[in-house]
């Protein structure tokens, strides 16, 4: 009899507990999309955010930024991810589809890197020696003090804000024929550690197994490696802020994200992934 009653106990409580799942609201769902360039950083965070708030589930995805600008306008996304600012033409869509400018959030900053592979004895290269050689106009090493060989030129694809951002501000032209645009950061720099004489760019983050190339201004400024405080004090020359954008004013369950992002633990999190504070 006791053993009867015990089992039977343990049947309610199962039918209890099965009926509080039952009733429990589902996560809340926060779609993520854009920047290859901050993929690593937005996996992170939501990885960490998830764990302190199983309430929400947060799905974050890559290809480009100019992806990621496209599905916020056509409400495929909550969040987009950005590399680049959005452009005016991106902002007027948004305007006449929502009646919003949408909400840009700068979230981190980044210094655009210039790989090069670690057999490759160039140390530093100036803004007008990188123009030169991602327009094709620069074709060999040895125009620049190195080998006599022919440069390999690795980029991203079209939708990139890294292509976008490097473009007009670095190469300030078309991008030689030349350079293999590549879908992602990684497949760049995996390019470049297996090309003896390739050059490619891209964030920060992921240059592991490349040597990081020293950049210089003009031919009057020193040479300068991306790091914290050298784009903090604004003296490395191809940084840039890194975004979120909305379509409209984050509320509820999307700005407590974004305000922990923000906030101290987030942007700890920013550091130790390997790119910069947005202060």
């Amino acid at each position: 009899m006791k053993k009867m009653n015990k089992n039977m106990l343990i049947a309610g409580l199962v039918v209890i507990t099965t009926m509080l799942f039952a009733f429990m609201p589902a996560p809340k769902k926060i779609t993520i999309k854009g920047s290859d360039t901050m993929v690593i950083l937005a996996q992170k965070w939501a990885e960490v955010y998830m764990k302190s708030h199983p309430e929400v589930n947060l799905q974050v995805t890559g290809g480009g930024s100019g992806t990621g600008i496209s599905a916020l306008i056509n409400g495929a996304t909550d969040i987009c991810n950005a590399s680049r600012p959005m452009k005016s033409s991106e902002i007027d869509k948004l305007k006449d589809r929502y009646g919003s400018l949408g909400v840009e959030v700068p979230c981190a900053k980044d210094g655009i890197t210039i790989y090069l592979n670690e057999k490759n004895p160039i140390e530093e290269l100036s803004i007008k020696q990188l123009s030169g050689i991602f327009s094709g106009r620069i074709k060999n090493w040895k125009e620049i003090g190195g080998p006599d060989a022919d440069i390999k030129l690795y980029g991203r694809e079209n939708s990139s804000g890294t292509y976008v951002f490097f473009q007009e501000n670095v190469v300030k032209g078309d991008y030689a024929a030349s350079c293999q645009t590549l879908p992602g950061t990684a497949a760049v720099v995996n390019a470049v550690k297996n090309d003896k004489f390739g050059i490619g760019y891209g964030g920060a983050a992921y240059s592991m197994g490349v040597k990081k190339c020293k950049v210089k201004k003009d031919d009057k400024s020193v040479a300068v490696e991306a790091s914290a405080e050298t784009i903090k004090n604004g003296t490395y020359p191809i940084s840039r802020y890194l975004y979120m954008y909305l379509r409209n004013r984050p509320t509820g369950e999307v700005k407590s994200y974004i305000d922990w992002i923000l906030g101290p633990e987030g942007q700890k999190l920013v550091v130790e992934t390997g790119y910069f504070p947005v202060k």
